[in-house]
């Protein structure tokens, strides 16, 4: 009896089915108050958030030890802390904000005209403007746009204090209209995006795995006040570990409902938070605001992401205007570096190994690496595209 005791302990460490989930210790676990002196970098917490003042930020990060300091500051605050962080000011000049809005508000016009209604993960369809995989879409229509937001300094450096080198961006376009309801409580991609059904089938490492593939965040393209539903959060939420499970339990929903906070933005702000934090986005209330904010998925070089991206045609089209940008001055090196590293491919796998073998080191090069190699020895136009597809095809079996 001991015996199978022991293995029915085990077994129930492993699995996580929807009776672990337990309202009473779901409240103490999120009835924690995120303390200042815990967080020496942020200028306030409101609401349990930290916020912090991105000018401040980049300047202290100059001094590398303090850029350290500060990543780890935001690892913490993301794994054991609040869950959630606002970047405020991330986009000082707003000229890259309004640049990218008028391409996105251009998709979005261009899908109502042929007729094609983007679907939501946790909201009815037709409550908002959905665009999908906006972050190839921009890259291919509008390049250098694409190049001056994504060079963005602070959003790379949570990108990669959260998930280390080699990230992979992605992003996907929210307009809440006036009228938009809000989305329900939940957690967001990998487990996130699955049924009860399914998630109970993972082991319970898998599911404190899953949140540390992705990173969440959401870029403000216009003023949220709180009419305008900017996202609902429960601070602490992530570090409930069968909370794939209960978000989609009543009792849970309720919980939320009534204990969430909601931090308003201003145009250039930007939240990062855990994708298993409990959130989602709120009613738009408003008479007039169309809520944009462009919502990026970061995955870790480890990990799979979301949505299927041609980063080999993302690159050719980013090239030349990379090119004439740092040409024109219009462009520093670390600031295109963060460019090729939201459109090119951080990581050498998959691969085949007979035709793409790793000369010189553990892995082949990079998409990134050929990128930068390019940038740096001023190929030409042409000599950078046949390379290209010269590495791609080598990746076919």
């Amino acid at each position: 009896m001991k015996s199978d005791n022991n293995r029915k302990a085990r077994a129930d460490r492993v699995w996580l089915t929807r009776d672990d989930c337990d309202i009473d210790d779901f409240a103490a676990l999120v009835s924690k108050k995120a303390a200042k002196a815990d967080y020496p970098h942020a200028y306030d917490i409101v609401k349990n958030v930290p916020v912090y003042n991105s000018d401040t930020v980049l300047s202290a990060a100059s001094d590398p030890a303090i850029r350290r300091e500060l990543m780890a500051e935001w690892v913490e605050v993301l794994s054991d802390g609040p869950g959630v962080l606002v970047l405020a000011g991330a986009f000082a000049d707003q000229a890259p904000v309004d640049a990218v809005t008028a391409e996105f508000q251009a998709m979005i016009d261009e899908q109502r005209k042929a007729g094609t209604t983007s679907g939501d993960h946790f909201a009815k369809p037709g409550a908002n403007d959905r665009v999908w995989n906006a972050i190839e879409k921009l890259c291919l229509r509008a390049p250098k746009a694409f190049a001056a937001y994504y060079a963005n300094p602070a959003i790379a450096m949570v990108c990669e204090a959260w998930l280390g080198p080699g990230y992979q961006v992605t992003s996907q376009v929210n307009c809440v209209n006036p009228g938009g309801a809000a989305q329900s409580a939940h957690r967001d991609y990998h487990l996130g995006f699955q049924s009860a059904d399914v998630i109970e089938r993972y082991p319970a490492h898998v599911h404190r795995l899953s949140p540390v593939l992705t990173l969440q965040g959401a870029v403000a393209h216009c003023d949220m006040p709180l009419e305008s539903g900017p996202t609902l959060y429960l601070p602490f939420s992530q570090r409930y570990e069968p909370g794939y499970l209960a978000t989609g339990m009543a009792e849970f929903r309720a919980y939320f409902a009534e204990h969430h906070v909601q931090l308003p933005l201003k145009k250039g702000d930007a939240a990062f938070f855990n994708p298993a934090l409990f959130h989602g986005a709120g009613d738009n209330r408003s008479n007039d605001i169309k809520r944009m904010a462009n919502l990026l998925q970061v995955s870790s070089a480890y990990g799979r992401a979301m949505e299927s991206v041609d980063r080999t045609r993302m690159s050719a089209a980013l090239f030349p205007a990379l090119k004439s940008m740092l040409a024109e001055g219009a462009i520093d090196e670390p600031a295109a570096c963060n460019a090729i590293a939201a459109c090119a491919e951080g990581y050498s796998f998959p691969t085949n190994l007979d035709r793409d073998p790793p000369v010189g080191g553990l892995a082949p090069q990079t998409q990134q690496s050929l990128f930068n190699q390019a940038l740096e020895e001023e190929w030409e136009n042409g000599r950078f595209l046949k390379a290209l597809e010269e590495q791609a095809a080598k990746k076919l079996t």
